[in-house]
């Protein structure tokens, strides 16, 4: 049970707003520092327009030390009101949140200012802190349960995927490498073959003979597999889930021995008859 708020200390008041979404306080700062994040990786990004660059760079370059040392201050704030700061300082987040400002110190010693926008973007990892709002936990918890569980499915599909690639790009390879200066090699025709199958189509590889592009018509329309399959897997798991909590009661029925019964159901959805709790 929480103090009340008047014994509250600095460092468990500091707690409550920094680590805690159940206060009000606790969630316009969470909102508030997901919007910072977004517009300082905005900045990052419009940072490597060369037109953006050149008109704004002061504009951009005071944008981003603001974000520097706010996010500073914060990580530093979290730093004094955690529990346990070492445990804090080498979390997951933790480091994510260091990583968030420090690029920007070191850009004044280091050369290279470009090598370290890439690390700068990982402050898109801090919006992960916004899935431990409210309802997001237990979504999230869905959707990680549904991939975890379509896994092996997953894994085959995959799997057969790989195996008719790589045997439709030798196919293509056999009946095109002759005349198409484009597919000279296995490799090349797997990678026709992968590009293909997956939708993407670059058309930087195209078949030139009739019986090529008859092959190339079969990989066009197994490519709907590739968006049919995993999504229906996936899609069911969610969905058994989702129903789920809702509740699925064992009911024995005794006329048929059917147990898989949704919570309050009054008759067996196999044979029709009164079921009896």
């Amino acid at each position: 049970m929480e103090a009340p708020k008047s014994h509250r200390t600095l460092r468990e008041e500091l707690h409550s707003i920094l680590f805690s979404t159940t206060s009000k306080a606790g969630h316009r700062f969470d909102m508030f520092i997901t919007w910072m994040i977004v517009i300082s990786v905005a900045v990052v990004v419009l940072d490597t327009v060369a037109s953006l660059e050149s008109n704004y760079k002061n504009f951009l370059h005071m944008l981003e030390w603001f974000f520097t040392i706010l996010f500073s201050i914060e990580y530093l704030l979290r730093l004094y009101a955690s529990p346990d700061r070492k445990k804090y300082a080498f979390s997951f987040f933790g480091l994510v949140d260091i990583m968030s400002f420090l690029p920007t110190y070191l850009s004044l010693f280091a050369l290279g200012k470009q090598s370290l926008l890439v690390i700068r973007v990982l402050r898109l990892f801090r919006l992960f802190r916004i899935f431990k709002l409210g309802h997001f936990v237990s979504e999230g918890a869905i959707v990680a349960n549904a991939l975890k569980a379509s896994k092996e499915k997953i894994i085959v599909f995959l799997s057969f995927i790989c195996i008719a690639s790589v045997f439709m790009g030798s196919l293509m390879f056999f009946v095109e490498h002759q005349i198409n200066p484009r597919i000279q090699n296995i490799p090349d025709g797997v990678y026709w073959a992968i590009v293909t199958i997956t939708t993407v189509g670059y058309g930087d590889v195209l078949p030139i003979t009739h019986l090529g592009k008859t092959l190339a018509s079969i990989v066009m329309i197994m490519g709907y597999a590739v968006i049919a399959v995993p999504t229906g897997i996936i899609t069911a798991e969610i969905t058994n889930r989702v129903l789920s909590p809702r509740g699925k009661d064992t009911i024995v029925c005794i006329h048929c021995g059917n147990m898989d019964h949704l919570r309050h159901a009054r008759y067996c959805h196999h044979c029709g008859e009164t079921l009896h709790e």
